[in-house]
């Protein structure tokens, strides 16, 4: 099953849905924000993805944290800190079981079969 891993507020988010949606996709949203995210499926992400193509530095939750947060981030510094404020994760995730994608810009899943 695919898994689109997101947040409901999100624009980018939402134009993925209506992508995979309108290719007749049969998928699984699953909201980082309510439905929470454990540290191995976190970590098993880590493994798989650079550091810098998984952690949002540019979103509103990363340039509220202490400067000492950000500072010499690692993948354990940052697996806790993406584990305490999900937002810092990219968005959308798509796994597809074989693949993660991240982030959506229009075009991105039109190999994706229904």
């Amino acid at each position: 099953m695919i898994t689109l891993y997101g947040i409901k507020a999100c624009d980018t988010c939402r134009k993925a849905r209506k992508a995979l949606d309108a290719k007749g996709v049969d998928y699984r949203f699953h909201d980082l924000r309510d439905d929470g995210l454990d540290a191995e499926r976190l970590g098993a992400w880590l493994a798989r993805l650079p550091l810098g193509t998984l952690l949002n530095r540019r979103s509103t939750t990363w340039r509220q944290l202490d400067d000492a947060e950000k500072e010499d981030i690692d993948t354990a510094r940052a697996h806790a800190l993406m584990l305490a404020h999900p937002t810092l994760i990219k968005r959308p995730l798509l796994d597809t079981g074989n693949d993660l994608r991240v982030g959506y810009r229009n075009g991105d899943f039109d190999d994706l079969t229904p």
